[in-house]
């Protein structure tokens, strides 16, 4: 699911459930990070499409480049939607780190599904165990699915978290 929206789903749904505990934006951008590799292949025509980037491996080391950069590109992308004027939001580092870390690995996995060239376990490993798991049609399914129960959870449990505030004043 190179470069598509997809994967956003499921990072929804895990906000609606850890709330302030978790990044959709440092999420996202290991999405992107993610997607770097498979862009430079089709640009370039050279290289295997899913490659490294897309083993647990890679994952886990761009998870640590999406988590150092994400945290800053966050906080400047909030404050230029006029979320963080004041600059008083921040993302901790264990929140940037577990927000990364969940959004390359379930990009490993989302795609491994999917896509018949993704080796997930190499190198330790070649065969791809999850292949097929879905077809592509229940992946894409899952994926929207789960972002519009989690847009509903999250604003659900946004709003009684805004009437409680409101409430105790």
């Amino acid at each position: 699911m190179p470069f598509t929206p997809f994967h956003m789903g499921p990072g929804i749904f895990i906000k609606a459930l850890l709330q302030g505990s978790f990044s959709l934006m440092v999420f996202g951008w290991a999405q992107i990070v993610m997607d770097i590799q498979p862009l430079l292949v089709m640009l370039s025509g050279e290289g295997h499409l899913h490659g490294f980037s897309h083993t647990f491996v890679g994952a886990t080391l761009l998870a640590i480049l999406a988590a150092t950069t994400g945290k800053y590109l966050a906080l400047v992308g909030l404050h230029c939607f006029g979320l963080n004027q004041d600059w008083k939001v921040s993302i901790t580092w264990p929140v940037a780190l577990m927000s990364a870390v969940i959004g390359t690995f379930s990009h490993v996995l989302l795609d491994a599904v999917m896509h018949s060239d993704v080796q997930p376990w190499a190198p330790l490993h070649l065969h791809n165990a999850y292949l097929g798991w879905l077809s592509s049609e229940q992946l894409h399914l899952f994926c929207i699915a789960t972002g519009v129960v989690g847009g509903i959870v999250y604003a659900i449990l946004r709003t009684k978290t805004v009437r409680g505030r409101e409430d105790s004043k």
